[in-house]
């Protein structure tokens, strides 16, 4: 079967000889050194991948998409900006609101609270509150029965459970002849949810009903604010530009990324500046290749000076020795990418086995939200991981290539 004569070369001299067993060695670890690497990395990037999507999960299942308030956090005409907001082919449910902060008491124990009045029916469709639900069930909430609904942090704070009466204290006053009041109501807890550790929500948030909300904070038939769930969470802030263009000045646009954007942002980052800092573990083994190349050159000038005098040319010669390089970085990336996609399959399953046969634990949900190392495997990361691996591997084979191109056959076999 014919072949290019440098391919069929370079293929002869990766294998190894008698004399050239260290060479071939060299070869070897330099292989393996880029197999490391790309397993390495893919693994690393799958587990931050996996962190990203939990991290997304917490806050994109209690954090509506876009708020929509006003300049006096009181929007009175809410259900007219309601069909402005609907208007906007990205928005998908709208659902009025009413939030203000608290303190709630219980058996002696005071606790800060953000309490939001909403709509069950409407909730649904804007986060995951009712899936978050360990006891009870948000469509409890009745109007006029005065239900408050905890997050589990809470309730344990305040040593509250289904069915106990809790005061709410609102920073409003009002005025009797006994003197300045603070104004408060007692409720009923209906049910408590959990959303996880991490963002605070269990430790800072309650939930009532919207019209039991807007008789505690005295506002008739008014809303603090409508939030509105859209089909791209990520595209928020246009909709928010859109939304804004839409209701004038006097509203106030607000998206998730007001509050998480930056953290986000910092794991954005910080994943990029990993892919760059363990690039470097393939860049070590690109070296070695370097080395491996030039003692393989050195080793093969009577080859060289003999194939020269037969007529070939310094392009072929050049271009056998990069076979030979790019051989090594494409099966080591290979080896690279089938064992990182492996590893970081099963890197949960592996770190959930070894927590077991040591009686450890890695991971506390305490300081990390989760009590179990994710992973996630995306295309583009292997894709970018392999890429840079072969780029690395063919520029290793172009200082030893050209330098086997320039060998002089006259002075190659003066000893020989």
């Amino acid at each position: 079967m014919f072949r290019p004569a440098a391919l069929f070369i370079g293929l002869r001299y990766t294998r190894a000889k008698r004399r050239n067993h260290f060479i071939s060695f060299i070869s070897l670890m330099s292989m393996l050194g880029i197999a490391l690497g790309v397993l390495v990395l893919i693994t690393v990037l799958s587990v931050m991948n996996g962190f990203d999507r939990e991290i997304k999960k917490r806050v994109f299942s209690m954090v509506p998409p876009v708020t929509v308030t006003s300049m006096t956090d009181v929007v009175s005409n809410w259900q007219d900006v309601e069909k402005r907001v609907k208007q906007n082919p990205n928005v998908i449910s709208v659902a009025p609101f009413v939030t203000g902060q608290v303190l709630i008491t219980n058996e002696g124990v005071v606790q800060p609270a953000i309490l939001d009045g909403v709509d069950p029916a409407a909730e649904k469709n804007i986060t995951e509150l009712p899936q978050k639900m360990v006891q009870g069930k948000l469509e409890q909430l009745v109007p006029g029965q005065f239900g408050i609904i905890l997050g589990q942090e809470l309730a344990d704070r305040l040593n509250a459970s289904i069915g106990d009466k809790i005061t709410v204290v609102t920073p409003e006053v009002s005025l009797t002849p006994a003197g300045v009041i603070p104004r408060f109501k007692r409720f009923t807890v209906i049910g408590v949810f959990r959303a996880g550790t991490g963002f605070g929500f269990d430790g800072t948030l309650a939930f009532i009903h919207l019209r039991d909300g807007q008789k505690l904070m005295q506002l008739d038939t008014a809303v603090s604010g409508i939030h509105a769930s859209i089909k791209n969470v990520y595209a928020a802030p246009r909709v928010s530009e859109q939304l804004a263009a839409t209701l004038g000045p006097s509203a106030r646009i607000m998206n998730w990324s007001d509050q998480f954007g930056a953290l986000f942002h910092a794991i954005s980052l910080e994943k990029t500046m990993m892919f760059f800092i363990l690039l470097l573990i393939i860049a070590v083994a690109v070296f070695n290749l370097v080395c491996t190349l030039v003692m393989v050159v050195n080793d093969k000038e009577s080859d060289i000076a003999i194939l020269r005098t037969f007529g070939a040319t310094p392009k072929m010669i050049m271009a056998t020795f990069m076979v030979q390089g790019a051989i090594v970085g494409v099966v080591g990336t290979f080896l690279g990418v089938a064992g990182g996609v492996l590893l970081a399959a099963n890197v949960t399953t592996l770190v959930n086995w070894i927590e077991g046969i040591f009686h450890v634990q890695f991971l506390s949900s305490s300081v990390y939200f989760i009590n179990y190392l994710p992973s996630e495997l995306q295309s583009s990361d292997i894709i970018r991981i392999s890429v840079a691996s072969l780029v690395f591997s063919l520029l290793a084979t172009l200082y030893p290539a050209w330098r086997a191109s320039r060998t002089e056959p006259v002075e190659a076999l003066r000893y020989e």
